[in-house]
């Protein structure tokens, strides 16, 4: 038993930033000694001011559900790579993407600056 163990004590942990967000991956003791995963989803809003804060969420993952949490979490991720392929397609992160200066949505047409090649 290590030294601190104990209700909630930290043994192991790592952490994973991606972006504004932070995730924290922290196994801890139980009171009977035994361990759990808490996964913490960490995320930075910067206010306005220049002020900024956190948001927290916490998952609890106690070890009898360690087997299908990891089943699920596989077939799940498999999925999506599988349906769209492990490259980022989201508009944010495409480094070609241009915001649409103009949506028409009974049309369902965007334009953009560059469709207007007179304007530039």
């Amino acid at each position: 038993m290590y030294e601190n163990e104990g209700e909630n004590s930290e043994i192991f942990s790592k952490a994973l930033r991606a972006g504004r967000r932070t995730y924290f991956f922290d196994i801890r003791g139980t009171k009977a000694g035994d361990y759990y995963l808490t996964i913490t989803e960490s995320k930075k809003f910067t206010h306005d001011d220049g002020s900024s804060h956190y948001q927290k969420h916490k998952i609890y993952l106690y070890k009898e559900d360690f087997n299908a949490f990891k089943e699920i979490l596989e077939e799940m991720t498999s999925y999506v790579f599988d349906e769209k392929g492990e490259e980022v397609i989201s508009e944010k992160h495409q480094k070609d993407f241009k915001k649409p200066l103009y949506t028409n949505d009974k049309e369902n047409s965007s334009y953009t600056i560059d469709d207007f090649e007179d304007i530039k």
